[in-house]
């Protein structure tokens, strides 16, 4: 099981954008020091506790001061952009991280985004679906393109400008050949979405903030995509994102990770508790559709949502999460805002040292006992 890491970010309001900024930068650089597989950054542009604008641009600032950590956006937000212009803003960040570069994607949730951008009464799927086409079709095709699909707002040629002795017209292909890793965030229990990621071979990550009975539904829904397609799906490419916090001592563990009114993931999940009520979306904190709201309350959260303890109980927390939905390929650290810096990077710390070898340690020795077992 891979490590990666992800933050959207989210951030107290008082804090400095500046000082923010540079923390989230430190803490990418840090997991890269640490072996972190890779990292995932978030964008919105009306969000003030998010408050990174353009995930490509911040990632870019941190090609030099990383060696090995693959680097995702995560997301970009098609509908807010153009798709030749991602295609081309993607590529080249592709060709500058030599590849070490996963093309993270989404519609674009926000509705104050929208709003700002003047789509607030556009269908964003739709959109999304459109722009995502047209990106591939870019990446896959050749000058002059004379992209003009079906049912697709978004027309793309050069044929009336190109010049082809001096490279007019020419559109940048990324590094990765055919094309980078492309993964989408799934937050919806049940979502359609991730049957259509199936078909074109993209990659899911579920949310660290969905209950962990609705994981199962996406790797479900994905299976169904693969089998559409005439492909085998592979747990590898599913990753799970989760809220981590580890700790010398279960006091600390229990103090930062929960009960401190201080505590950066009591203040995660107070914010993501009022943004999901407010836009309607908290069935995800939800056991059963029809459950009465009064019983989502940030306590219960806390204790569904955070896996959070010393090194062997976030070990025995991750396996058992693995048990109740089954094998996936990686699971992403969820950053939170540095309340405590050597508290948030000891965690980091031991969760990559400690936690990650004795859980692939355990699947190593269960693997072995079940292939004796059946032969």
């Amino acid at each position: 099981m891979r490590l990666g890491y992800f933050t959207m970010p989210l951030h107290p309001l008082e804090r400095d954008t500046t000082e923010t900024l540079h923390e989230d930068r430190q803490t990418i650089i840090y997991a890269d020091q640490l072996g972190f597989y890779d990292a995932f950054v978030g964008e919105h542009l009306t969000d003030k506790a998010e408050n990174v604008t353009n995930s490509l641009m911040f990632l870019a600032t941190l090609l030099p001061e990383t060696r090995q950590i693959k680097l995702g956006s995560g997301t970009s937000n098609l509908s807010h952009s153009h798709p030749t212009l991602i295609a081309s803003q993607a590529a080249m960040f592709d060709h500058l991280a030599k590849g070490r570069f996963i093309f993270g994607i989404s519609p674009g949730a926000l509705a104050s985004d929208a709003e700002a951008l003047g789509i607030l009464d556009q269908d964003r799927n739709k959109m999304f679906a459109e722009a995502i086409d047209v990106i591939l079709a870019i990446w896959q095709g050749e000058p002059p393109y004379d992209i003009d699909l079906a049912d697709n707002r978004f027309k793309v040629s050069t044929r009336q400008t190109q010049i082809p002795e001096i490279g007019r017209g020419v559109l940048m292909k990324p590094y990765q050949k055919p094309l980078p890793e492309i993964v989408g965030t799934v937050v919806a229990p049940h979502s359609k979405g991730v049957i259509a990621m199936g078909q074109r071979d993209f990659h899911p990550m579920s949310a660290n903030f969905l209950l962990p009975h609705w994981l199962n539904s996406h790797w479900d829904n994905y299976v169904q995509g693969k089998n559409l397609a005439g492909q085998k799906a592979r747990n590898t490419d599913w990753r799970v994102a989760r809220t981590i916090f580890v700790a010398d001592d279960s006091a600390t563990a229990q103090r930062y990770g929960r009960s401190d009114p201080r505590s950066p993931y009591r203040y995660y999940y107070r914010q993501m508790l009022t943004k999901m009520m407010i836009s309607k979306r908290h069935v995800i904190f939800k056991k059963h559709v029809d459950e009465d709201d009064s019983h989502v309350t940030l306590d219960r959260l806390l204790d569904e949502l955070v896996i959070c303890g010393t090194v062997n109980q976030v070990v025995d927390q991750i396996l058992a999460l693995r048990e109740q939905v089954g094998d996936f390929g990686e699971i992403v650290y969820a950053g939170m805002d540095l309340v405590e810096p050597a508290l948030g990077r000891r965690s980091m710390e031991l969760m990559a040292h400690q936690v990650m070898p004795r859980v692939n340690e355990a699947l190593r020795l269960g693997a072995e006992t079940n292939a004796v077992a059946a032969a």
